[in-house]
């Protein structure tokens, strides 16, 4: 049957899409930076697989899955599609850890602040470490005196 590959792709894609979405995590933040990003890795994917088209690195094989357009020798049309799905799920799943990312660290410092430090020599984020290392050296400082 051709085209179940170009649309499980798809398919996958429009996934992603609305994960995006009702999360805001990436087009609806910033539409345009998000489409420069996608544009440009595949653009470099794309060219990645030029080389390697080249060089004999790369060959196409036959499937009853593909649609059967060809763009160029060894590159059928679901690559590029492909390519558009690998940048725009990297650029998701960016936005997802950075996210996740921020969250610790707001959790590691709100921790360290109710705490007096205590979180934060413990703690796995570097923000709420450098908070409680700066926490534990004042308390040390206030023994002292």
């Amino acid at each position: 049957m051709p085209g179940i590959y170009l649309g499980a792709i798809l398919f996958s894609l429009t996934g992603m899409m609305l994960i995006d979405w009702k999360y805001s995590l990436a087009l609806r933040v910033a539409p345009a930076r998000t489409v420069v990003a996608v544009l440009v890795g595949t653009a470099f994917f794309l060219a990645w697989d030029l080389v390697g088209i080249v060089t004999g690195v790369f060959v196409k094989g036959e499937s009853p899955l593909f649609v059967g357009v060809v763009l160029a020798p060894h590159l059928p049309l679901e690559e590029i599609f492909f390519l558009l799905f690998l940048s725009y799920l990297t650029v998701v799943m960016f936005a997802v850890f950075e996210r996740r990312a921020a969250a610790r660290g707001r959790r590691g410092s709100d921790g360290a602040e109710d705490s007096g430090g205590a979180s934060g020599v413990a703690g796995a984020s570097g923000a709420a470490g450098a908070s409680g290392a700066a926490g534990a050296s004042d308390a040390e400082g206030r023994r002292r005196s």
